[in-house]
């Protein structure tokens, strides 16, 4: 899913945008990465993924934009098949308030979309508050049968060589349990992530690497996803572009 796409925008020296008028830019950004990982969670079964954000942005801080990735979801044991979806396709909008130089507020209402399985459709809503290279957020599902909230917390700054570093902490929490042991017989409703990525623009692409990590047991993955290792520690590189 789209996730803080204006902050990590921030850190990126050589990001542009196509200036439609005085007050309207667009910004189209495909990215190449080797995992899909969502909330610490692979989308595509470990497997890379190829990714564009086209976004419009107006002076006044309101955007709007389309998002989509592949997905993989592998076999779906309730219907005896594969899973019919290889897209998800997000549609936001949101208002990005420059309140200082070193402060700012983004907010915005996420829809995503599976086509093929709608089933897995559904909508959140952010909150995200950076102040000085620190940030916090919020974020909240809306029209889901899936109902969960999650909190992050995290640092962003820029290292000698013009390298961008980010680091992130998220709690997610189901609300129910979904997350059991290998017997069933231990559930839970919430978990953590993390991640430290860094990114560095080189020969007009951003480059990124991340460690991207849960706190959830093979087990529990399993019973979630379907799969044992969607969850556990990996490194996840990406190449994109914005322009």
């Amino acid at each position: 899913m789209r996730y803080l796409l204006i902050g990590l925008l921030a850190l990126t020296p050589m990001a542009q945008a196509l200036e439609l008028s005085e007050a309207l830019s667009l910004e189209i950004s495909p990215k190449l990465v080797s995992d899909y990982r969502s909330s610490g969670i692979s989308q595509t079964l470990g497997d890379p993924a190829m990714q564009l954000d086209v976004m419009l942005t107006h002076a006044s801080g309101l955007y709007a934009g389309v998002w989509t990735s592949n997905v993989e979801f592998g076999y779906d044991w309730l219907e005896d098949d594969n899973y019919g979806t290889r897209q998800e396709v997000d549609y936001y909008a949101g208002y990005y308030w420059q309140i200082t130089d070193d402060i700012s507020l983004d907010a915005y209402y996420n829809r995503y979309t599976y086509p093929g399985e709608s089933q897995f459709n559904g909508a959140d809503i952010y909150l995200t508050l950076d102040a000085y290279g620190f940030f916090i957020g919020a974020k909240h599902s809306h029209d889901t049968d899936d109902t969960y909230s999650g909190y992050y917390a995290g640092y962003r700054t820029l290292l000698p060589l013009e390298i961008g570093l980010e680091l992130k902490y998220e709690r997610i929490d189901y609300k129910d349990d979904v997350f059991f042991n290998r017997d069933w017989s231990r559930g839970r409703q919430a978990y953590d992530n993390w991640s430290v990525g860094l990114q560095k623009d080189l020969f007009g692409v951003t480059w990124g690497l991340s460690y991207v990590d849960t706190d959830l047991s093979d087990a529990q993955c399993q019973s979630f996803s379907g799969y044992d290792d969607l969850c556990s520690a990996t490194l996840v590189a990406s190449a994109g572009m914005t322009f």
